[in-house]
């Protein structure tokens, strides 16, 4: 399903666009041009063997020369300054995104132009290409290299010196880092002072950089004809193939992406927007979590396991990753990261336990159970701190995927027994007694557990308002209900969707408690952390990062929660009809093609976060192609 917006909503820097190298590194900017963050870039090469990525390339400014010499500047910067820049949306008449290659076509009168992006994939580099659609007579095209090197959270200012440059045919290599190579080379050099990035000073981060001009390729394209430029890390003495061939190597890439998924309408964007995520490094494939700042986390990669894997036609890959995490995770030593945040949740081994358990049963791959088994039992018994009481779960510190931080500490604190770790730890218990018959292996005692965890949670978990308790016996000290006290915290929150979502969940009888989720946290986006009555409750997810980790999970709006929503009404035999409209327009929306992280609890829930989100496209995906 195409993605295309028209000359009005080209002109919003909220759109933003991105392709990737299926190896960590991508390319992202604004539909309109103009860069408003500190990732946006035409080239961020990710390192294979760190996982560390640096920004290079950061655009290609596009001046295009009419036949009566006038030049029109078809590029958009914002300077700190607030000096006048060009705005080249204006004459920017459509973006389009078919089968996963951005396509921007500008009209100046009579001469339409159009440039593509796309990387080749298991390559770092980029391909560009610009093609003049139509003019009466040659036009004189020139695109000014800005560049930089530096990490990818970071800026560069011009006091830490010129950028090396080193001059080769056809273009510079930069840094030693990356080559760039075009048409008619034209050597620049120097700095372009005060780039302002407007959604770095909406967060509260710094905001200003300079760029290096490294130099600019002309060259006069009559209607018809392509000006390909390439830019590429890696051996820089091996030139990829043309960009126009880039450029056709991805389309087809993604209509077989589709075609092996069987997929069609939203689901193919889905689709798209999924291969995104998954990427090749140095230890097999693996999850980028979001762009364009996020890396790699075991929890956010199991719990979109089955949409980014199983729902695509990838499950050999994802067998390969289920192998190396798993293995990796069993013996890895955890490491000290404070009494706040802590490396590893309880929820990540638990939601891998769930992402093999769904691999197994939809494939029956018997073997994968025999291998994992043990090393999943290490991890299990180093992570999960069982109540000998009565078989749960308990937290001593503020872990779970519901966690945000300042510098006072935890904002939503988990210590106790919360609701969704238990959940994941029932189902866990059974899908481990499953994959253990299908080993050959005894499994009597691990259904033995099950059954008295799920006991234990039915008769634990329920809230006399008539929903589940969020967290039960947590110390006082966290929920100042009295010293001494054991506390039950009865918030109202998406947390407890997993009592009934997951395969082997405990599932309390009765639909009140979710007609009651639904009134009160469901959203055109997803579903809000916490109930706009509840105490706390923030509408907005903007602001500094002290602002943006309170509201975090005080009612901003999760669209991967529409997941469990949706199974939980299929398990208790709910309608799910409409319920994916909303998510499915989305995709037209901030992250083009795909699903934000986040959106204001508040209407209009407007998107937040990362707006390229792998745990809300996989469970986008999966939900709607169960349905």
């Amino acid at each position: 399903m195409p993605i295309t917006f028209g000359p009005q909503e080209c002109g919003s820097p909220d759109r933003e666009w991105l392709v990737t190298d299926g190896l960590g590194g991508f390319a992202t900017g604004t539909v309109p041009g103009l860069r408003t963050r500190r990732y946006h870039s035409l080239l961020t090469l990710c390192d294979p063997i760190s996982a560390e990525r640096r920004l290079a390339l950061a655009a290609l400014d596009l001046t295009v020369t009419l036949a009566t010499g006038t030049k029109v500047q078809l590029y958009t910067h914002e300077w700190e300054s607030g000096a006048r820049a060009p705005r080249g949306d204006r004459f920017l008449e459509s973006f389009t995104s078919v089968d996963g290659v951005p396509r921007w076509r500008w009209r100046v009168g009579d001469v339409v132009i159009e440039r593509e992006v796309a990387m080749r994939h298991g390559h770092p580099g980029v391909a560009v290409t610009h093609r003049v659609v139509s003019a009466a007579e040659p036009v004189g095209l020139a695109v000014a290299a800005m560049c930089t090197w530096r990490d990818a959270h970071e800026q560069r200012r011009s006091p830490a010196g010129a950028l090396r440059v080193e001059q080769v045919a056809g273009g510079v290599i930069v840094e030693d880092a990356y080559r760039i190579e075009g048409p008619g080379w034209q050597p620049g050099g120097e700095w372009h002072l005060g780039a302002y990035a407007r959604e770095e000073a909406a967060r509260g981060l710094p905001a200003v950089e300079d760029l290096w001009h490294a130099g600019t390729y002309f060259e006069r394209v009559g209607p018809g004809e392509v000006m390909e430029i390439s830019a590429w890390g890696g051996d820089l003495t091996v030139r990829p193939p043309a960009a126009a061939a880039v450029v056709a190597a991805a389309r087809t890439r993604a209509q077989e992406l589709i075609a092996t998924a069987k997929a069609e309408g939203p689901a193919a964007t889905l689709v798209l927007a999924a291969d995104a995520f998954v990427v090749r490094g140095a230890d097999g494939p693996d999850v980028v979590a979001g762009y364009p700042w996020f890396g790699s986390y075991l929890g956010d990669t199991a719990t979109a396991y089955e949409g980014l894997f199983l729902d695509t036609g990838r499950a050999d890959e994802g067998r390969e990753l289920l192998l190396a995490h798993t293995h990796r995770a069993a013996e890895q030593i955890a490491e000290p990261a404070g009494p706040w945040a802590p490396r590893t949740s309880p929820d990540a081994p638990l939601w891998l336990v769930h992402a093999i358990d769904r691999h197994v049963r939809r494939t029956g791959d018997s073997d994968l159970a025999a291998q994992l088994l043990d090393p999943l039992g290490r991890l299990l018994r180093r992570h999960v701190d069982i109540d000998p009481a009565d078989g749960l779960v308990r937290l001593s510190n503020a872990a779970s995927w519901m966690n945000g931080y300042t510098g006072d500490g935890p904002v939503t604190p988990r210590i106790g027994k919360p609701v969704e770790i238990n959940a994941l730890w029932v189902n866990a218990l059974a899908a481990l007694a499953d994959l253990s018959a299908e080993a050959g292996r005894d499994d009597t005692d691990t259904r033995a557990g099950h059954h008295r965890v799920c006991e234990a949670f039915r008769k634990r978990f329920p809230a006399p308002e008539g929903w589940l308790h969020d967290v039960v016996d947590g110390p006082a000290a966290t929920y100042p209900l009295g010293a001494g006290s054991r506390h039950d915290d009865p918030s109202l929150r998406p947390n407890q969707l997993l009592a009934w979502s997951l395969p082997h969940a405990p599932r309390p009888e009765g639909t009140a408690a979710l007609h009651k989720i639904g009134a009160a946290l469901l959203t055109p986006l997803g579903l809000r952390t916490l109930a706009p009555t509840e105490y706390g409750y923030q509408g907005e997810h903007r602001g500094n990062r002290d602002d943006r980790d309170i509201a975090y999970h005080q009612g901003t709006v999760w669209p991967w929660l529409i997941g469990p929503y949706a199974d939980a009404c299929e398990a208790l035999g709910l309608p799910t009809e409409g319920l994916f409209t909303g998510l499915e327009a989305h995709l037209h929306e901030w992250g083009a093609g795909s699903v934000s992280e986040t959106a204001d609890g508040d209407p209009p829930h407007r998107a937040s976060g990362s707006p390229f989100s792998a745990r809300s496209v996989a469970e986008l995906l999966r939900v709607t192609r169960k349905a």
